[in-house]
């Protein structure tokens, strides 16, 4: 077989592989150019109504639960044992009239007494248990301790208001913001129309 004959058995195979070539080379490029106006249609939409809310949304509600409070009220029902002393130190005043009952004979020397008008000094003795009416006027100091052991039960409502951002939950809702903050900015700064891409009003 000479040179010359596999030269013409190849260019028919060359040709068809050439053409094949070039007819899938259109195909993809049209599959292509296809899915650059699919895309170009849905891309705008796509932003507004898919991506920008779930990023701008996420990026609100981390700023607005890192600024937001906790608020509630919370019921205290205990029983509070107190064990302690009390120091009592004061001035108590008396001033009344009562009876003192002698508890031995008591002898008063040198008593003038009057029989039939006429006095006499004599030396009385008054017996154990005579009842003698005296007027107290003094002030007695006062000071003792007072040994206090209560069981005060407690019925409280106690309001609590905590705001986010002074717990623990404060840096995991600022990383997740700053997470999602440039998305939304990138997001903020894409046109949403055609017009936006090529100015026009």
């Amino acid at each position: 077989m000479t040179n010359k004959s596999l030269g013409q058995n190849q260019t028919p195979l060359a040709g068809r592989f050439w053409r094949f070539a070039v007819l899938f080379s259109f195909i993809i490029n049209l599959v292509l150019v296809i899915a650059l106006i699919g895309a170009g249609i849905f891309i705008f939409d796509i932003k507004k109504q898919l991506a920008q809310p779930i990023i701008g949304g996420l990026r609100v509600s981390f700023d607005e639960m890192n600024q937001a409070s906790i608020i509630t009220t919370i019921a205290v029902n205990d029983t509070i044992t107190v064990n302690d002393t009390i120091p009592v130190v004061f001035d108590l005043p008396l001033n009344q009239a009562t009876n003192v009952v002698l508890t031995e004979n008591t002898a008063i020397p040198q008593t003038t007494v009057f029989l039939n008008g006429v006095p006499l000094q004599t030396n009385i003795i008054l017996p154990a248990g005579t009842s003698l009416p005296v007027q107290l006027n003094m002030v007695v100091p006062v000071s003792q301790t007072i040994p206090v052991v209560l069981k005060v039960p407690v019925a409280l409502q106690v309001p609590v208001n905590i705001p986010l951002a002074q717990t623990q939950l404060n840096p995991p809702f600022t990383r997740l913001s700053s997470i999602v903050a440039p998305y939304d900015d990138i997001l903020s700064g894409l046109p949403s129309s055609w017009a936006e891409v090529f100015g026009s009003p």
